[in-house]
């Protein structure tokens, strides 16, 4: 089949390779309609590795994805053929011990689409476990279906922030994910998120999704907002979705005494962390790893529009045109959020 494949010496290539995927008896075969770049996906393309996986063969790209079913594995009990559907990206080993602890996402087997060596979804099809897919009301779009996957990630922050009602937070960063986890923070109970970022326009988005009040760090004191948001006690919860020095030790600064600081975004190199400053707040450290067990409640709340993704779908590029979105993926315009590709 024809895919957009990332080749070791960092090229890429819309071409044809074989892919031997039998359909298995609890397996559906996807026609995938569309998929979304992930930074994960553009990091590849650019550095060829992600800390300790790296591309040494070719790799197709993409695990944001959502299409159509069209065949059923003769155990496959909930989904049909024409079924609309979403995937989860990362299958772990059933009978490992992070499966049955539920923290599957921590299975050191798991088999996670376009992490090497494993094959991604920017293909014409995929065959992919039941268990795994997921059925898109009828309201939600394809596009809105390939949003699930970052939205997991949103969402699974949130849950591990613990969140009480009417509780003030930070997202460092208005990047997708950074956006989503703001839309998580509000729909888990806060009453108030603060979002940052440098470029204007991705802040100006923001705004408009709730009761989120932007900052462009490059001109404002995030310190003195926090403050005044708070009667000076600080943000009950930080979520870091940059991962650099700076953004850890500014959220370490804006957080209130015994908040809580979630890290999401993942650092490319080793960072300081001062330790001191988390222990006189007595800051709860939480890490966010993918997800587990998210899928369903994301759709559900994008169902009802709790949680309306739309407007973060800001590009979108033919699948004759990947090559092309990859490129723009790496020199985005201010304004532009989520690209997806579309083969449907």
């Amino acid at each position: 089949m024809k895919a957009l494949v990332l080749e070791p010496t960092r090229k890429l290539n819309l071409r044809e390779i074989e892919i031997d995927e039998p359909l298995g008896p609890y397996d559906v075969r996807v026609r995938i309609h569309t998929v979304g770049v992930c930074g994960s996906d553009v990091h590849y393309y650019r550095h060829g590795a992600i800390g300790p996986f790296v591309v040494r063969s070719p790799m197709v790209l993409g695990h944001e994805a959502a299409g159509t079913v069209e065949a059923v594995g003769p155990a496959v009990s909930t989904l049909r053929v024409g079924d609309r559907v979403c995937m989860e990206p990362g299958v772990p080993d059933p009978r490992s011990r992070a499966t049955r602890l539920g923290i599957y996402n921590l299975d050191p087997a798991v088999r996670f689409w376009a992490t090497p060596p494993v094959h991604g979804c920017l293909r014409p099809t995929v065959v992919h476990p039941e268990t795994f897919t997921f059925r898109l009301p009828d309201n939600v779009s394809f596009g809105e279906g390939a949003m699930v996957e970052p939205l997991a990630v949103g969402m699974h922050a949130a849950g591990k922030a613990r969140l009480q009602p009417g509780q003030v937070a930070v997202v460092l960063g208005a990047g997708p994910i950074g956006m989503v986890t703001a839309m998580a923070a509000i729909a888990g109970g806060c009453s108030r998120v603060i979002i940052t970022d440098l470029q204007a326009p991705k802040l100006a988005l923001a705004a408009q999704l709730g009761p989120i009040t932007p900052v462009d760090v490059s001109a404002d004191d995030l310190g003195a907002v926090v403050r005044r948001a708070t009667d000076g006690w600080g943000a009950d919860v930080v979520f870091d979705a940059v991962g650099l020095p700076q953004t850890i030790a500014q959220a370490l600064e804006v957080l209130c005494p015994g908040g809580s600081l979630v890290l999401i975004g993942m650092p490319g190199a080793p960072v300081p962390f001062d330790v001191v400053a988390a222990q006189v707040k007595e800051a709860r450290l939480e890490s966010v790893f993918r997800y587990a067990h998210v899928f369903p409640r994301a759709l559900a709340l994008m169902s009802s529009r709790q949680i309306d993704v739309r407007p973060l779908l800001t590009d979108r590029f033919a699948f004759a045109d990947s090559v092309a979105a990859f490129d723009y993926a790496c020199h985005m315009k201010p304004a532009s959020v989520k690209i997806q590709i579309e083969l449907g």
